[in-house]
């Protein structure tokens, strides 16, 4: 089940909400529960196993790395904590991706059934991890109560897509929170612009990315690239951060405070301020778990480059089981370090417009590879980004931007913090009006329920409604 889907939307969501709100205090933490894995089970009713094995397994790792005062037993149970971690992930993920690589170099026929990659693996994986190593390094405390570690790692909002909640920043308010009629609708509210970035925006851009991506080279022209890459930057800006307000939202209604995951990245002067606006919580991740722990800033400048360039080609794998996702990690990485040479400087003395064109083109390239099937593709493709095509334009290419020029517009627009403005502006005016805040209250609340009405009205009229294309 996703969050923009009306089975969500009008009978999952709504008995939950209602039952958690009349039920005792006592039993919410139960309510969410059965309702997290009843949610994870709705599409995979098989893989709600995996997910009950690895909250068992880390369970028993965490008491064990806090009961063991020995520091050398301490290590060897967090090592195999995270071994166990990594090899439920690595079989379901990556199992068929390395069987693939042997055949192909060794010249071998291992037979290679494609394995169905749970939803949301790579995200509960990580915070499972992330909850025993913290235990280890005492910057978290045990969680002796299996039903509450339950709870964290399979709690709904933020199973599927994030963002990857640290066990010390909800440790507290798994034992204890508080919904008021203010946050409760806040959290409503954020969870409809995420809805509609999703449905209204994220969709339809999706839709005509995928039908560019599916062009022959020869059908390439270099508009239609243009246009491809410009709706597929886009569309997963507006999936990602749509699924992260919506799991913000979600957990604001149930009483949890998430951090924010995404800060208009796209408004970025260099690469390394646009790690620092984009999927926050993974950025934090792999930084605290796998950067830090190979030496960080620590030692010479080689030894720094080297960190990084392992830790984004990395991080491009944890994305997807493809070398092509790699290459985007060690291409970020090369970036980064080039930019941490002094590029970076460089930049930022340019005129502002050119510090953002940078970045933009930058991350189009790069998204060329995270969206191609293949290098072959991905390189045709960028050829005919920078003219060497067929033609500049054809007939197609016009209609693309007649048919959806005004959406890539508002798109444009959206990913800057004009919305976040205009929200200041508003309470600005209701501090000082006092006499029409109910107007302005008012007003602010039937524009969210026309949102709401019109996503609606979307989904039950689209066939275009697929969860991102690929899975974590």
């Amino acid at each position: 089940m996703v969050f923009s889907n009306l089975v969500f939307l009008y009978i999952f969501l709504p008995v939950i909400l209602l039952t958690y709100f009349i039920a005792p205090r006592i039993f919410k933490n139960t309510i969410l529960l059965i309702a997290s894995l009843f949610f994870y089970a709705w599409g995979e009713p098989k893989y709600i196993l995996l997910m009950i094995f690895s909250i068992f397994a880390n369970y028993i790792f965490g008491i064990a790395v806090f009961k063991t005062q020995n520091p050398s037993p301490k290590k060897i149970i967090l090592i195999f904590s995270v071994i166990t971690n990594l090899l439920i992930l690595g079989y379901f993920k990556y199992a068929t991706f390395f069987i693939d690589n042997i055949n192909y170099f060794f010249n071998t026929e291992f037979s290679n059934e494609p394995i169905p990659l749970p939803i949301g693996i790579s995200f509960f994986t990580f915070q499972a991890m992330s909850y025993v190593i913290d235990v280890y390094r005492k910057d978290a405390p045990v969680q002796k109560n299996f039903l509450d570690l339950s709870l964290y790692i399979a709690l709904f909002p933020q199973l599927v897509a994030g963002p990857i909640v640290r066990y010390n920043t909800v440790a507290a308010q798994i034992k204890e929170r508080f919904t008021s009629i203010d946050t409760f609708s806040l959290g409503v509210r954020r969870f409809i612009i995420g809805l509609s970035k999703k449905v209204l925006i994220a969709n339809p851009l999706g839709a005509i990315a995928d039908e560019i991506f599916s062009l022959s080279q020869g059908d390439l022209t270099t508009a239609t690239a243009w246009i491809g890459i410009i709706a597929y930057t886009l569309q997963i800006y507006f999936d990602f951060s749509g699924y992260s307000d919506m799991a913000i939202g979600l957990g604001k209604m149930f009483g949890f405070d998430f951090e924010e995951n995404f800060r208009y990245p796209y408004i970025s002067r260099s690469i390394s301020e646009f790690w620092r606006r984009w999927h926050i919580s993974l950025g934090n991740w792999f930084r605290d778990y796998v950067y830090i722990p190979l030496g960080g800033n620590r030692g010479n400048k080689l030894s720094i480059y080297r960190n990084l360039l392992i830790v984004w080609t990395i991080t491009g794998f944890w994305h997807g089981a493809s070398w092509t996702f790699m290459a985007w990690g060690f291409y970020y990485g090369l970036i980064i370090c080039v930019e941490k040479l002094g590029l970076e400087q460089i930049i930022h003395s340019l005129w502002k417009p050119l510090q953002h064109i940078y970045v933009l083109v930058i991350v189009m390239i790069g998204w060329v590879f995270f969206r191609a099937d293949n290098f072959s593709y991905s390189f045709a493709y960028l050829k005919a980004l920078f003219g060497k095509a067929p033609a500049l334009y054809n007939q197609q290419s016009l209609l693309y931007l007649v048919d959806n020029g005004y959406l890539i517009i508002i798109a444009c627009i959206l990913c800057t913090p004009v919305y976040f403005h205009l929200i200041r502006m508003l309470n600005s005016a209701k501090s000082k009006l006092k006499g029409t805040t109910v107007v302005i209250e008012a007003f602010s609340s039937l524009t969210y329920l026309l949102l709401f009405l019109i996503v609606t009205m979307y989904l039950v009229n689209s066939t275009y409604n697929p969860f991102i294309y690929f899975r974590f």
